[in-house]
Parts: structure tokens; C-alpha cells; sequence
């Protein structure tokens, strides 16, 4: 109808918006924004579908920009994390997670190639914040309070920092280059570091508290657990932590041709594979089943592929001294049974399961306990950790701890989040109640019967590129490859984006009721005439829309 023709006399007015069909429905539609599940699994609370939805559309600045607003180290996270995300991920049981952790090693690693920088703190703030250890616990917390304007010294007591990211983690599993271009950026930030200062006493730690407006205790554990019945003092007896530490420094002890690591965690497997590196023949003994192994899987296939034995469900029960011949371990086959608690189990010696080893070595790493005597009387302690509740406060005033120190979660990716939610924490203790206060996710983690899979058409996961057995242990070149810049896209096109809008219109273009209209950079549901038919619920491929019903 043209414009300039008279409207038909049937017509009372010129539009049809008098006729609000909407109050004949039930229920309406909501656009949402809700967690996804990789979001509720990452131990730093990441913002995966954003920053993903940022690589997807080529800006890697800005994907960096999101992803170190809760991790300053994504280039290290990217190696070494244990990737919890991508096993909740909505198309796990489609056609396979996404390479979450890759992806982020992608971001990361154009991040140091590019130079990129945090920006200065936007205002500085008067008081002074003490944190106390320089593993990743410490230097996250250290990042995001020096980001808030807080005058932060961080307090090492090593030479250098990185704790167990830098003694702990082989080269081969995470290049120096990376850790010292992430450590270096977060102190470019500006924090007064003061490496080589021990806390030894209850009197140092009373003389800090009273210099500090706040302190953050993430020591660490550097105390071997000890297996019983096992002679430590005898010289062919190596500690786990001190031979990594040492290893890693380039000065591995001899141990002769044969060693048994004794340990089924990370920390045994880079053990076992920086002794392979240094020419032994190695055996693992651990007790659980290799399905049960705390170490990554990753791991355990990677130091298989490289010569190394494992004896898996088994354990030591005793060792003989042959002399010139070397040592042989008495052992015998085990139940394992995981309890509860991480770090709580039972063994069922199986009888008729005794067998013997034949060693040069034994070097156990079965984990470590935090040295508390300098807390004690001033911090209470939950069994062998300081205690700390879900804000990483430890009942003293203006004390907070995190990482390995107050938790059995072990992992770099976990410390870092207690970093996190401790500074956080910190930081509404320091300011007036007008200043604080954080916006919580109001809605559940979007499932997969959310997402509408017609528009995420099958494609397989980035397949996983590792470097030759034989030039692995011709030196501490990394394992594992990361993705190109065509692989990392074609990952980012996997993502179903659960939970967050990409503006893809199907709720405008589908709606048969005209109901819903773009408007601020999103969209709106015209209330007055939408049916509550639910298609644009229906159609949306990132469940981020939902019906609600209506009480009139």
C-alpha cells in the first residue's frame, strides 16, 4: 500500500499496534545472561564465552584484555592447568569440548609475542598491603590488588619468583621465556618485590602484620610427606621436591642407571620424566589404578610414550641393600579407595600380589605439607593448613591465605583463583561500604538442552600436536604444540557461546508476532504483543533466552 493512499475506511486507525495480542499469553521471554558451565567449572571464574567470542572475531587484544581480568597468566594457565572447564563444557557429549586451555595458550602466547601491557591502576590508594610468597597464589593476589591502586610488597623467599611454576614445573611442560615474560609484566605494574626474605619466626610474621593495613599468606608447601618405613637418610634416597628443584636448575643429582619414583601426582611424573631426561631408566610406583592417578591423563600417556615404566595399584612395603647390585623394593598389590577429602584414602594390601623391584634410586613424591611454625598463635590451623574460609580469611584480623598453604586443591589454576577472591576479599575489608560490592550471575549455568544444535554444525576438536619422543628427551624443548592462528579460529568457531548473546538476530527474524526489536545494543520483547509462543526461546543457539511464566 502506498503511502500517499487513503487509509481504507474499515481502518478506525492507521496501524494495527492498537491490537496488543500480548495479553493472551502465558509466559514471556527473557534475554539472559548466564553462566556457562566452562564459567562455573574455572577455577578463576573466567569469562570463557566472552573472551572466546572476542578471539572469534579476531581480536586477541581484547580476548587477553577479558581473560586477565581474573588470571594474569594465561600463556602458563594455557600449559599447565588441568583444564576442569572442558570437561563441563556443553559439547563434551556432542562432539567433543572445546580446546578451552589451548585456546587460551593462543591468546596468551600473542600476548608476550606482541609485547602487550597491563594498564596503570586508573587511581592509587593510600594503604599498604603486605603478600607473602611469590608462587601463583601470591603473584595473583599481587595483580589484583596493585590493578585496585594498593601500594603492594610482595615478600619472596627464594631468589627469584614463580614458586612452584618456577621449581616445580619442568621447562618442558612450561617454558621459562613464558613465566618470566608474565611474572615480569605483573611487576612492571608496579609492586615492590623482596626476594630473599625469609618469614622464619611468629616474631617476623607479628612485626609484619603491624607495618601492613593487610596480609596475604600464600607460602606455599615445601614440607615432604615421608613414607613410612623408608630410610631417608640413606644415600640412595632422593627427595622429590629437592631433585625437581634441582633438575630444573639444570644440576640434576646422579642417581645411577635404574630409578623408582614413588608418587602417582603431577610432581612424580615430572620427576620421572625430567630423571628420563637426564638418561635413567624410570619407574613409576603409585598406588592408585592408572584410571585413578591424580596426574593430568596428558601426563601419564606423555611419560609412557617416553620409556617410562608404570606399576600402577601397588605399594612399597619394604627395601633390601644389595650393595654393588643396588637396591631391591618389596612390594605388593593394593585397592585403592579415594575418600572424601582430597588427599584421604584407604589401601587393601591383595594377597599373593608380593613382587620385588630392582633399583639404583628410589624418589618419592607423594606431596608436600606448608611450614605453619611461623603463624603459630597468631593463625588458627585446620589440620596441616592454615584455616581459611571461602573468602580466603583466616579468622585474624586483616589476614587472609590462599594456595597450597590452606588448601589440598594443588593446582596452579586453583591458587591463582584464591589470589583472586582474596584481593577481592581485601579490598571490601579496606573500603567504605559505598565503595564495594560486586554483581553476582542471577541465573542457573545454561545446559546443553538450552542451546539449539542446528546451528552449531559438527566439527572436530583441534587435534593435539606433540613433539617426537626423540626430540623430547634430547633436551627441555615443550611437549606439547599449541594451535596456529587457523586452528585457534576454527576452535573458536566450535563455541556455543552458552549463556551470552551474539547478536545473531534469530529472535528478531523468527518472531511471527513482530515482538521483539533490537534496541541498546540488544534487544527488547514488546510485552504488549508478544504471545509467548516461545520460537525466539526456541531458536536462540546460545540459550540466552528463556520463557517465564506470568501471574496476572
Amino acid at each position: 500500500m502506498n503511502a500517499k493512499d487513503p487509509v481504507p475506511p474499515i481502518w478506525t486507525t492507521g496501524s494495527t499496534e492498537v491490537f496488543k495480542t500480548g495479553t493472551w499469553r502465558a509466559a514471556l521471554p527473557q534475554h539472559i545472561h548466564a553462566p556457562s558451565p566452562c564459567h562455573a567449572a574455572c577455577p578463576v571464574n573466567g569469562n570463557i564465552a566472552e573472551w572466546i567470542g572476542r578471539a572469534r572475531e579476531q581480536d586477541f587484544r581484547g580476548a587477553w584484555e577479558i581473560l586477565t581480568r581474573h588470571n594474569p597468566f594465561p600463556a602458563v594457565a594455557g600449559r599447565i592447568c588441568h583444564h576442569p572447564c572442558e570437561a563441563a563444557c556443553n559439547r563434551t557429549s556432542v562432539d567433543g569440548a572445546l580446546a578451552i586451555c589451548r585456546l587460551e595458550r593462543f591468546v596468551g602466547d600473542r600476548a608476550l609475542a606482541e609485547g602487550w601491557s597491563f594498564a596503570p591502576p586508573d587511581a592509587e590508594r593510600a594503604e599498604r598491603i603486605a603478600v607473602v610468597g611469590g608462587g601463583p597464589s601470591g603473584l595473583s593476589a599481587a595483580y589484583q590488588l596493585r590493578r585496585l591502586g594498593y601500594a603492594v610488597t610482595l615478600f619472596e623467599s627464594r631468589a627469584e619468583l614463580g614458586g612452584l611454576m618456577r621449581h616445580g614445573i619442568p621447562a618442558y611442560r612450561l617454558a621459562r621465556d613464558v613465566l618470566d615474560g608474565e611474572i615480569a609484566r605483573i611487576v612492571a605494574l608496579g609492586v615492590d618485590v623482596r626476594c630473599g626474605e625469609v618469614l622464619a619466626s611468629p616474631e617476623d610474621f607479628t612485626r609484619l602484620r603491624a607495618r601492613f593495613a593487610a596480609v596475604y599468606i600464600a607460602t606455599g608447601a615445601q614440607r615432604q610427606k615421608r613414607l613410612p618405613g623408608l630410610d631417608y637418610a640413606r644415600p640412595w634416597v632422593a627427595d622429590g621436591a629437592d631433585y625437581l628443584a634441582r633438575a630444573n636448575a639444570g644440576t640434576p643429582p646422579a642417581l645411577g642407571r635404574r630409578v623408582v619414583v614413588i608418587g602417582g601426582g603431577s610432581a612424580a611424573l615430572d620427576v620421572a620424566r625430567s630423571a628420563r631426561r637426564a638418561g635413567h631408566d624410570v619407574t613409576i610406583l603409585c598406588l592408585e589404578s592408572a584410571a585413578q592417578m591424580p596426574a593430568q591423563p596428558d601426563e601419564v600417556t606423555e611419560a609412557r610414550e617416553e620409556g617410562i615404566a608404570l606399576v600402577d595399584g601397588a605399594m612399597l612395603t619394604g627395601t633390601r641393600d644389595r650393595g654393588g647390585a643396588g637396591i631391591e623394593l618389596a612390594c605388593v598389590g593394593v585397592r585403592f579407595a579415594p575418600g572424601d577429602v582430597r588427599g584421604q584414602f584407604t589401601v587393601t594390601p591383595v594377597p599373593g600380589s608380593e613382587f620385588t623391584l630392582a633399583a639404583d634410586a628410589i624418589v618419592p613424591s607423594i606431596g608436600q605439607d606448608p611450614d605453619l611454625a611461623p603463624f603459630a598463635d597468631a593463625l588458627a590451623a585446620d589440620g596441616a593448613l592454615l584455616h581459611a574460609d571461602r573468602a580466603q580469611a583466616t579468622g585474624t584480623e586483616g589476614v587472609w591465605a590462599g594456595g597450597d598453604v590452606a588448601s589440598m586443591a594443588r593446582f596452579v589454576t586453583e591458587a591463582i583463583g584464591m589470589g583472586k577472591h582474596a584481593a577481592q576479599a581485601i579490598d571490601r575489608a579496606l573500603r567504605t561500604p559505598a565503595d564495594s560490592g560486586a554483581g553476582d550471575w542471577r541465573e542457573a549455568v545454561v545446559p546443553l538442552a538450552a542451546i539449539n544444535t542446528y546451528y552449531h554444525p559438527p566439527q572436530a576438536r583441534a587435534p593435539e600436536r606433540r613433539r617426537a619422543v626423540a626430540d623430547r628427551l634430547a633436551g627441555d624443548a615443550e611437549v606439547q604444540i599449541g594451535l596456529d592462528v587457523r586452528e585457534a579460529l576454527a576452535e573458536t568457531a566450535r563455541c556455543y557461546s552458552c549463556g551470552t548473546c551474539i547478536n545473531c538476530d534469530n529472535c528478531v527474524i523468527y518472531c511471527p508476532d513482530l515482538a521483539v526489536k533490537r534496541a541498546n545494543g540488544g534487544y527488547a520483547v514488546l510485552a504488549d504483543y508478544c504471545k509467548g509462543c516461545g520460537i525466539c526461546v526456541h531458536e536462540c543457539p546460545t540459550g540466552s533466552m528463556k520463557m517465564v511464566e506470568e501471574v496476572r
